[in-house]
């Protein structure tokens, strides 16, 4: 009878339906106490006592990979992202790795398109103000009037540029591969390089996955390049903004704003400087909020899970 380690947050409140459906594989969970995500040493913690996992952010490195062995199998991530798995050490022990491609691309293009009209409409700006006692018209854009800079044109960049074309933006794209013809072409993005796209665009939304080539990729230098009027918009993954770097520049006035979903360290800590900024929109890395979105990923996350350990998944 395999054992599995069941951590991904998503799930666990989920369990009584799923209970029974591993069961039919003759699947017995290990459920610990999971907040945000297993770090390496909670992940050690239960090595040797899995043949297989289903997990969220968990940080398995090559050191917790290994440790392990021989029991583990298959880590099975709930949702898109890989970076917190070392994907070379799990090809290195033969460990299969599984996820869900294009598992949140609507609910994360909503929330980036939300957060321009937020900024562009100053809608929680008036709000604020109406609430404190004060008659106030803060001046607004319509988008149509304002250009977006899209970093990364993988699913969800493309459904944000398509979301923005429909509202009549201008948009620059840039990628580090060369993206399909077809959709530049059916939506008229304008592929440059990423000082060109920084420079030229009001609002800059990162879509790109986390990897050694994008991580800091916004940084003091990068943020020099933005509009002082710009809003950076990111709902990729914390560590490609170097948040030191963004703190400082929204406090000089080198930029306008910011709209973050993710960050360095999550939850953000309560002394960040960020919570006490008028001109930035936190959210606690929530823009995949999908109940739709949801259910499709945890049956494509079992369905990862016992193909890695070797069974058919039943009709």
């Amino acid at each position: 009878m395999p054992t599995v380690l069941m951590t991904a947050p998503y799930m666990i409140p989920f369990l009584d339906r799923f209970r029974p459906v591993l069961a039919e594989y003759g699947i017995d969970l290990i459920v610990p106490d999971v907040q945000e995500r297993m770090e390496e040493e909670d992940i050690l913690k239960y090595a040797g006592q899995f043949d297989g996992t289903i997990c969220g952010d968990d940080r398995y490195t090559a050191r917790a990979i290994e440790a392990c062995l021989p029991r583990l199998k298959v880590i099975s991530k709930w949702g898109t992202g890989v970076d917190s798995i070392d994907g070379e050490a799990c090809v290195k022990f033969g460990v299969k790795l599984g996820r869900t491609p294009n598992a949140f691309t609507t609910p994360v293009a909503d929330t980036v398109l939300g957060y321009m009209l937020a900024f562009a409409r100053r809608g929680p700006w008036m709000d604020r103000e109406m609430k404190s006692g004060k008659w106030e018209k803060i001046p607004g854009k319509a988008l149509s009037e304002l250009t977006l800079g899209v970093i990364g044109i993988g699913n969800i960049g493309k459904a944000v540029t398509r979301r923005a074309k429909a509202f009549g933006m201008k948009v620059f794209g840039t990628d580090i591969v060369d993206v399909d013809h077809v959709f530049v072409s059916e939506t008229g993005i304008e592929m440059t390089n990423l000082r060109s796209l920084l420079s030229n665009s009001d609002f800059v939304s990162v879509n790109c996955d986390l990897n050694p080539t994008s991580f800091h990729l916004i940084n003091a230098d990068t943020l020099a390049k933005m509009k002082s009027t710009a809003v950076l918009i990111n709902t990729a993954r914390g560590p490609i903004v170097e948040e030191k770097a963004l703190v400082e520049a929204l406090v000089s006035g080198q930029i306008g704003g910011a709209a973050l979903d993710v960050f360095e360290v999550e939850p953000l800590p309560l002394d960040s400087p960020l919570l006490q900024m008028d001109n930035v929109m936190l959210a606690p890395h929530n823009s995949n909020s999908s109940p739709t979105a949801w259910e499709r990923i945890h049956w494509s996350t079992i369905k990862n899970l016992v193909e890695g350990l070797g069974m058919q998944v039943k009709k």
